[in-house]
């Protein structure tokens, strides 16, 4: 049975509410109800001045895959994480979820350039975008009088975002750091892979790809093609590095929405889902079809529903 429209309505508005940050402090009160957002907004303030080119020593984002959007939808998927888990028994203090919000926030400077930084776009530093982005962190939480060890806490929670990185060699300062960090390599691949743009932004992330020097993939094409081989070698991520941390957002919709689903999961397949209709029937014509996707809704019975 087709959704109606409403249904269809309702389902993105709760994946990508129309105001993400307002979103995570809703989730964040449901925790911790008398929590203080000043670090973690101030935070979140500076980041958007990063990114719109106003921030003193660096440029605008250049780079249309890792840009704003991306970093809310990471933050906004820490925040679901962080409240799911708490229903499942696990302990946060405040300090810890004000830095793994700090975390998310920060998690993808690096793919910003300085004003020295001339020749390009932000995607030739994709291969060493971690390191950048622990960098500026570093020296913007230092600058901000924050502890050695909370610093440290964070530059683990954004090591957790290497798709190749082995979590078990990451020296946490404690289970609440690990927890947090392997919510946080959850919660960057959810954010993107479950917003209704992500088809439509993948001839983007190829572009950051050749730019870096990446050869994984032939071309655009190419990268499409194997983009439902990459959600499989997600879910083993999930499962066997990332602690199957991503299990707690069915707890956290059903407390935050009355839905006892896996909104987000459901978000991702239906993407890969339509994804694969286009592989199988419009190859030649890929392009147009993936631009549509955000404005369709697919049936369980009927998937390969054509866009007019």
């Amino acid at each position: 049975m087709k959704p109606s429209e409403k249904e269809t309505d309702d389902f993105h508005r709760i994946i990508r509410p129309k105001n993400i940050y307002e979103e995570v402090k809703t989730i964040t009160k449901l925790l911790l109800p008398n929590f203080d957002f000043s670090l973690v907004s101030r935070t979140y303030q500076d980041i958007i001045k990063l990114f719109k080119g106003e921030f003193v020593g660096y440029q605008k984002c250049d780079t249309d895959y890792h840009n704003l959007r991306h970093t809310q939808e990471c933050l906004l998927e820490v925040a679901r994480l962080i409240h799911g888990a708490s229903l499942n028994g696990k302990a946060f203090s405040e300090k810890d979820v004000n830095l793994g919000l700090i975390s998310a926030i920060v998690h993808d400077a690096g793919y910003i350039k300085t004003i020295d930084e001339q020749d390009g776009t932000g995607g030739k530093f994709t291969i060493v975008h971690i390191d950048r982005s622990i960098k500026f962190m570093r020296k913007y939480l230092a600058q901000r009088d924050f502890a050695s060890d909370d610093i440290q806490f964070c530059k683990n929670c954004l090591k957790c975002t290497g798709l190749t990185v082995k979590i078990n060699k990451i020296k946490f300062l404690s289970y609440e750091n690990e927890l947090i960090g392997k919510i946080m390599g959850t919660a960057d691949l959810l954010g993107q892979m479950s917003d209704p743009s992500y088809l439509n932004k993948l001839p983007f992330l190829f572009k950051e790809f050749h730019e870096a020097g990446i050869k994984l993939y032939v071309d655009e094409f190419d990268l499409i093609e194997k983009t439902p081989g990459f959600w499989e070698f997600t879910k083993d991520r999930f499962t066997n590095e990332l602690g199957g941390v991503d299990r707690y957002l069915r707890d956290h919709f059903r407390v935050r929405w009355g839905i006892d689903r896996d909104l987000g999961r459901e978000a991702i397949e239906k993407n890969i889902d339509y994804l694969n209709y286009i592989l199988q029937h419009h190859r030649s014509d890929y392009r147009r079809f993936l631009k549509h996707r955000e404005k369709m809704e697919l049936s369980e019975s009927n998937p390969a529903t054509s866009p007019h």
